[in-house]
């Protein structure tokens, strides 16, 4: 694997006008680049003053952005399970990261099901989070966890590498152990403050560079075989434990607040990073308060170089990202295949990043904030899209199902729901707007009503199911956002935007009619408290 690819934009920029499109039988291939935990605006083409992002920028630049994409719930297996299923968590009962095996779930037909009733290979690399039907449909699957794929996972391979300490010290990070499927699994190590601790592994030998070369060769393969086929290519970062490659996180200046990289200087201080703890709700407040555990936020309140420990480490491994990224299109080049091969970049949600002082997602405690919410969503189809297109039109994961079963020409599954995301495939070829009003996220504290200007965070009744997580007295929140971009002044008491409260309650009463709860009926019906949760 080559160490660092810069692709040029030239490799990007012959785009043929919409009406010149040839006309072709062979369906087009589809990698879906999948980031965990990837702050929407962590991008050098977001006018990042820190993070290196060169080959996602040249995406970017030759291909369509949607700059208010966001998840239907900023926790990962539920956020990936609407994804993969075309169905909002409700619908199917997941609202936090509990094992869902709801009757509507194990009927689903997934997005690469569907995909392979319509003559596709398809295939998962990387950890998925996917449950029963939604994780049906897979020609070949290899996941960085030993529970998602038994026989061959990242956790063999580098254990085979020679590398089994070297993981087993960046998994401790979070967990204070060596992970399942390591040969010395269970051997305990001491965690690090943030979560955070660079890795002795070499760039070769990382999760990021496991998911790359399976997809590299998947790209080979289909070169030969001339099959269309989907991949799921999932990077495990940035999502904690951050265990970011030295030569990496070099580029980033930690030892004090600056300008930013771009000035030459050191990393720039997250504008909110001392808004005052009190004013977030109670989880979160907590947790900013606390002078032990991973999460020691209180502790990097006195001492902020732990802040910026984590937050190089971040940069470090998105920058580490791009670089894949970077290796994918330029085997794509080389095998002569960009033209026919639909290339997505998203994520499951987004990370804190320091925004509120706050420390990667604290999901549980909250569904509300933009750096949680907000995900990078981008397209590149060499040729034929609206190459340069950023669209700022309300879009979620749940769209990419249809999105991508119209754009390859697939027929649609026969199920009990129809999809409930819209289709994206004409504003990415032809600029159409969506025309939506209003996005939902929810779990089961809290369910946000998004809006062009404003978002209206519900407290809700969290039920038996997660009884202990209950902020129905901390109140509601309403942010303004053209007015606070960064989230810090909560107006639900304001009495001059009455009429825009009642709008978006408005708008959620017309969620809840038309948008079925029967999962998460399901799932309480069947709630045990003893139901394990996953990492």
């Amino acid at each position: 694997m080559q160490n660092k690819i810069t692709l040029s934009l030239a490799a990007f920029s012959a785009i043929i006008p919409i009406g010149a499109m040839a006309k072709t039988t062979q369906k087009p291939n589809v990698i879906l680049i999948f980031s965990d935990q990837h702050k929407a605006d962590v991008f050098g083409y977001q006018g990042h003053a820190d993070v290196k992002t060169p080959n996602l920028d040249a995406m970017a630049k030759g291909g369509v952005v949607f700059n208010r994409a966001y998840c239907q719930n900023a926790i990962s297996a539920p956020s990936r399970m609407s994804l993969f299923t075309g169905l909002y968590p409700r619908t199917i009962g997941a609202l936090d990261n509990s094992p869902l095996t709801t009757n509507i779930v194990k009927n689903a037909v997934s997005l690469q099901a569907a995909l392979q009733a319509n003559g596709y290979e398809t295939y998962a690399f990387g950890k998925r989070h996917l449950d029963s039907g939604a994780d049906k449909g897979w020609t070949k699957h290899k996941s960085h966890l030993p529970k998602e794929s038994p026989s061959d996972n990242y956790v063999s391979w580098v254990d085979k590498k020679g590398y089994a300490d070297a993981f087993g010290e960046d998994w401790a990070a979070e967990f204070g152990k060596y992970p399942e499927g390591n040969s010395k699994s269970g051997t305990k190590f001491p965690t690090a403050k943030m979560g955070t601790r660079t890795t002795r592994l070499p760039e070769n030998a990382t999760m990021e560079a496991y998911s790359t070369e399976l997809t590299l060769d998947v790209i080979r393969n289909h070169k030969q075989s001339g099959k269309p086929f989907f991949c799921f290519t999932s990077f495990y970062r940035p999502h904690q434990p951050y265990n970011a490659l030295p030569n990496y996180l070099a580029m980033y200046d930690i030892t004090k607040w600056g300008k930013g990289r771009l000035q030459n200087d050191g990393i720039k201080m997250p504008e909110s990073l001392h808004q005052p703890a009190d004013q977030l709700p109670p989880m979160l407040s907590s947790l900013r308060k606390s002078k032990t555990g991973i999460w020691c936020l209180g502790l990097a309140a006195e001492d902020e170089q732990l802040y910026r420990d984590y937050i190089g480490a971040y940069y470090a491994l998105v920058t580490e990202i791009d670089t894949r990224v970077g290796e994918i299109f330029a085997e794509l080049e080389k095998t002569g295949m960009a033209e026919n091969t639909i290339v997505i970049y998203t994520s499951d949600h987004g990370d804190f990043v320091g925004a509120h002082g706050m420390i990667e997602k604290a999901a549980l405690g909250h569904n509300v904030y933009e750096e949680t919410l907000r995900v990078p969503l981008m397209f590149f189809w060499k040729g034929k899209l609206a190459a340069g297109y950023i669209n700022n039109d309300l879009v979620g994961l749940i769209d990419l199902y249809p999105t991508i079963m119209e754009l390859t020409g697939s027929k649609k599954p026969q199920t009990e729901y129809k999809l409930q995301g819209i289709s994206l495939a004409k504003t990415v070829i032809a600029k159409k707007p969506t025309k939506r009003n209003y996005m939902v996220s929810e779990n089961y504290s809290q369910a946000t009503v998004i809006t062009k200007d404003y978002k209206l965070g519900i407290m809700l009744d969290p039920t038996a199911a997660a009884v202990n997580r209950d902020y129905r007295t901390f109140g509601n929140m309403l942010f303004e956002r053209k007015t606070d971009m960064h989230e810090v002044n909560n107006r639900i008491q304001s009495l001059e935007l009455k009429s825009e409260i009642n709008k978006l309650t408005a708008y959620f009463a017309d969620f809840e009619k038309q948008i079925s709860d029967e999962g998460k009926v399901e799932m309480l019906k069947n709630h045990n408290s003893s139901t394990i949760k996953r990492n």
